[in-house]
């Protein structure tokens, strides 16, 4: 049996394994990845130190895979040996169930989570579903299209469903591992985009990345801001930060939206006399399906948006891993090989 080189949690908080396993053998509806890149993404702590419910180790983790097709199982012959393609969350999306039709493949009933509920893209080779599969356009190498396949295509696939038009005032809060992807994409979306970020030394960064107006909210409110530029028609949320978040409904315009994507345990703070009189709303917003991934890709490639990464090999996961969770990386992590 051949075998493959696999970067593992073996216990619940223990540390990363570089370890041997056999090659995985693709079964009915499988396909065969050969990994070249994988992105570290804060998700992967629910595995590193067992915060998923019932996870069994040991665990591989990784959920923004890109590599090239190895082998194809029964049922799969869509997709060819050699293809360039990409898993991300979607690694669950079964395709086939009421929740998945619905574009909420997180309550996928069917599926299982790649890298969380299944072994990911810290592994050599990974099988996935053949739905869940997208395809990689050849303008974007394997490090770049991987966190596509999880901060991009949630940053995307968030303002592409805002209900702004081109021209339309959209607020990107936090420049980090989403909000660097956010503002770029909502610039060549077309919108007029505020950034939004304490310290003026992110001016600079964030007006190279599109944005027509920075806000810095450590030295003004931002919400006021925003109302002074007329009122945002949505504002995106990528700093996981409930009291900040909270303070940005007020910057909202009339039936403006407010898009969560950066998650946090701690409970918002609204009055709903915040939201009635103007009609706003809240939401939060999941990344999307294999379909969604694709459309990202080819936005990005088309577009020119690009992730910012700092490139580790996979025997240094522990080193790219600790530099994600403690924010000193500009802006993704991501594991590859030659």
């Amino acid at each position: 049996m051949a075998k493959m080189k696999v970067v593992q949690v073996s216990k619940k908080g223990g540390p990363f394994e570089n370890v041997e396993r056999d090659v995985p053998e693709p079964g009915p509806g499988q396909i065969r990845i050969h990994v070249r890149a994988c992105g570290i993404c804060h998700s992967d702590l629910y595995v590193k130190e067992g915060l998923w419910p019932n996870l069994q180790y040991p665990r591989c983790p990784g959920h923004e895979i890109a590599g090239v097709i190895d082998a194809v199982g029964p049922g799969s012959e869509k997709w060819t040996k050699g293809a360039r393609v990409g898993v991300g969350w979607a690694g669950r999306h079964c395709g086939e169930c009421e929740p998945c039709r619905r574009g909420m493949f997180l309550q996928c009933r069917r599926g299982l989570i790649t890298g969380i509920e299944i072994d990911g893209g810290y592994a050599e080779y990974v099988l996935a579903r053949k739905e869940a599969v997208a395809a990689i356009p050849d303008e974007l190498t394997f490090e770049e299209a991987a966190p596509l396949l999880c901060a991009g295509v949630t940053t995307y696939n968030a303002l592409r469903h805002c209900g702004a038009r081109p021209g339309d005032l959209v607020a990107v809060q936090g420049i980090g591992g989403l909000g660097h992807l956010g503002v770029q994409f909502a610039a060549k979306m077309g919108f007029a985009v505020a950034a939004i970020s304490k310290g003026a030394d992110k001016e600079a960064l964030a007006r190279k990345l599109g944005a027509r107006h920075f806000i810095d909210h450590g030295a003004q409110n931002p919400s006021e801001a925003l109302q002074k530029l007329g009122g945002a028609r949505a504002i995106l949320a990528t700093a996981p930060d409930s009291k900040s978040i909270s303070a940005l409904v007020d910057g909202l315009g009339i039936a403006g939206e407010l898009i969560i994507v950066g998650a946090s345990p701690e409970p918002l703070t609204i009055n709903p006399l915040q939201l009635i009189p103007g009609s706003r709303s809240v939401r939060g917003w999941a990344s999307g399906s294999s379909i969604d991934s694709e459309d990202t890709m080819r936005f990005a490639a088309l577009a020119g948006v690009r992730p910012m990464i700092e490139v580790f090999p996979f025997e240094r996961a522990t080193e790219a891993y600790e530099k994600m969770l403690s924010n000193k990386v500009r802006f993704r992590s991501v594991l590859a090989r030659s």
